[in-house]
């Protein structure tokens, strides 16, 4: 089954989330038109049919992966794991020469031992198919069916990975530099910002230039999911002909038209040059200008600009007194163009005092395991001074 028309079925559907980012990914799935959804820390469940989980991979930009949920239930024993799990009819799901890798995770369950966990569902869903299918070895050499069981409170849930490689992997990232910000944290960064077009948008810190790229890709909606595959492409009761349908669709929804200004400087050439080449293979190289420049050098007039930036911070360039230093600076040059927004992500905790001014807002987020802050210090609306 190939088409949407032929496999109209429902699934309960889940996007993780980054913890923090759950109303924007919210934001995101209702503009979609998806309703009834449910948020909790770090997911979101819905449902979908098999088309709509083409859609998420596609059009998500701020979730980390979009899976489907298999079965949910309670377990207290193996016995009882292998059996609810066995029950479950695989069939629908697993082709005969499908690879189902079986990942697990527990937390305040009876049945802690998470390889074990994994064993047991492994072998379940091996006597399943056996059965259904009249063989007794399976060699997994076709599609990747990334399985999942997590027990919580001894409920089992088992979930399949529609996504594969994680949504941030946009595919136009060739080149990274030594502390990447993620692609669905960037993004998250300019929606949680009030930068649109025509305003100027900056970044004085660009490194590989995510924060542009993204800003440009969101201004100009480009679908992130464009340029790269996903597990479920390959999948029967997905497949290939959907995803070829929405992206077409995709395609014909870029706002091609939409003029863009927006800058990013580094000092490092390496950071420019990856920077230039990222936005390139996104095809955004005449929408985004990357230089080489010290931010205390360029020259900014106070025209309701925006300045979205993650700058270097003890971790990524070692040295605490000139990270100290140029926050300083960085404060003395923002801080007399009035009319600028500015957001800032960073994990140093006395920014705002080097700053030498409190944020209008501070929000908590993550860039992977790494604890930071996002400040959004706020300018007035354009036009509001004439």
């Amino acid at each position: 089954m190939n088409t949407y028309e032929e496999n109209p079925r429902k699934y309960k559907l889940i996007a993780t989330v980054t913890f923090g980012l759950e109303a924007i990914v919210k934001r995101e799935l209702l503009a979609l038109g998806f309703e009834d959804l449910e948020v909790r820390d770090r997911k979101i469940s819905f449902t979908g049919t098999a088309r709509d989980i083409a859609r998420c991979n596609t059009w998500l930009r701020t979730a980390e992966r979009v899976y489907l949920e298999v079965a949910s239930f309670k377990a207290t024993s193996f016995e009882e794991l292998f059996r609810k799990t066995k029950a479950i009819p695989w069939q629908d799901y697993l082709p005969a020469d499908a690879e189902f890798p079986v990942q697990g995770d527990s937390y305040r369950s009876k049945l802690f031992s998470i390889s074990d966990s994994q064993a047991i569902v492994k072998k379940a869903v091996v006597e399943s198919l056996k059965e259904h299918y009249g063989v007794e070895w399976f060699p997994e050499t076709g599609a990747r069916y990334k399985l999942e069981v997590r027990l919580i409170d001894d409920i089992a849930t088992i979930t399949m990975d529609t996504s594969g490689a994680g949504l941030h992997k946009r595919g136009y990232r060739d080149r990274a530099g030594d502390a990447p910000l993620k692609e669905t944290l960037a993004s998250a960064m300019v929606q949680l910002s009030y930068w649109k077009p025509p305003r100027t948008l900056y970044d004085p810190f660009c490194g590989s230039g995510t924060i542009c790229v993204e800003a440009a890709m969101w201004a100009k909606n480009i679908a992130p999911g464009l340029d790269r595959d996903f597990d479920s492409m390959f999948w029967p009761f997905v497949g290939d002909s959907i995803y070829r349908e929405v992206r077409k669709e995709a395609f014909q929804a870029i706002k091609s038209d939409v003029k863009l200004h927006i800058l990013g400087s580094d000092i490092d050439k390496r950071s420019i040059l990856r920077a230039r080449d990222n936005a390139a293979n996104i095809g955004l190289s005449e929408d985004i200008q990357f230089f080489m420049k010290d931010m205390r050098d360029v020259d900014l007039h106070n025209d309701f600009g925006v300045v979205i930036t993650n700058p270097p911070y003890g971790e990524r360039i070692g040295e605490i007194k000139a990270v100290e230093q140029l926050y300083r600076d960085f404060g003395e040059k923002m801080l007399p163009l009035d009319t600028w927004s500015v957001y800032v992500l960073t994990s140093y905790g006395s920014f705002e005092k080097l700053y030498k001014k409190n944020a209008d807002r501070k929000r908590k987020l993550y860039n992977g395991r790494l604890k930071v802050d996002y400040y959004q210090f706020y300018g007035p609306k354009p036009g509001s001074r004439d």
